[in-house]
């Protein structure tokens, strides 16, 4: 098996992969694991000769473990990208694009935040705690790499801001992190209904703009603590 490449899940131990069909197998002495992490690196290990891919599946998303390969293609790939990344081509594109690719999350953090405001739509009377709570919502879900539905492309800007502040609510003003959920299938998608439910009808309170005890709201109890304020309700 390791003249072709193949796609595996962890084995017994750290030594060791499991193929689809359940064989397990163990990398020649002459390969070694290279860690995830450098997409440009991985590549070209990749394109260089037979090599092994872990890969790890949790819930619906599946992680890179690393990819086992000769440790000779290894240590020869990352010599030559020593060389290439230490050119001064090399290094003002790289400057250029980690610019271009800042500027970029600078600017999709500011239309997520508009687009979590816009679904909170709080009546004036709450208009700065509708700017805490998308503050908040955005600095949580729009990180890279934090793999919040913030950060997918597959559903518009709104349905995603809409799924944020939902899944916040559910964490920052619900006791969902500590429930015992059975372990049913469907149990927890229903428990996260629930909640969602419960959320949708404190966000329609903010958005009638009804008086609301700031000592006892959820909402504003879990803003007052995670961003220190001396006016949660907007009102004067």
């Amino acid at each position: 098996m390791s003249g072709q490449s193949l796609i595996a899940a962890p084995g017994p131990d750290e030594n060791s992969v499991r193929t689809a069909g359940g064989e397990v197998l163990r990398p020649p002495p002459d390969w070694i694991l290279l860690p995830p992490g450098d997409a440009t690196f991985t590549r070209r290990v990749k394109a260089a000769g037979p090599t092994w891919t872990v890969q790890q599946k949790r819930g619906r998303k599946t992680f890179s473990l690393g990819v086992w390969a000769p440790q000779a293609n290894i240590e020869r790939v990352r010599s030559e990208l020593a060389v290439e990344r230490a050119t001064p081509a090399y290094q003002k594109r790289r400057a250029t694009e980690v610019g271009r690719r800042q500027r970029r999350q600078v600017e999709y953090v500011e239309d997520f935040r508009q687009a979590v405001l816009d679904f909170l739509a709080f009546d004036v009377r709450y208009a700065a705690l509708a700017e805490r709570l998308a503050q908040a919502v955005a600095a949580h879900a729009t990180p890279v790499g934090s793999g919040t539905v913030a950060r997918t492309q597959r559903i518009p800007i709104e349905r995603r801001a809409e799924a944020a502040v939902i899944a916040w609510l559910r964490h920052q003003t619900t006791g969902y992190d500590d429930l015992k959920i059975p372990r049913m299938k469907g149990k927890r998608r229903e428990v996260r209904r629930l909640l969602a439910q419960q959320s949708q009808v404190l966000l329609d309170a903010f958005r009638n703009g009804a008086l609301i005890d700031a000592a006892t709201c959820p909402l504003q109890r879990a803003l007052a603590s995670a961003i220190p304020s001396t006016e949660l309700t907007g009102e004067a």
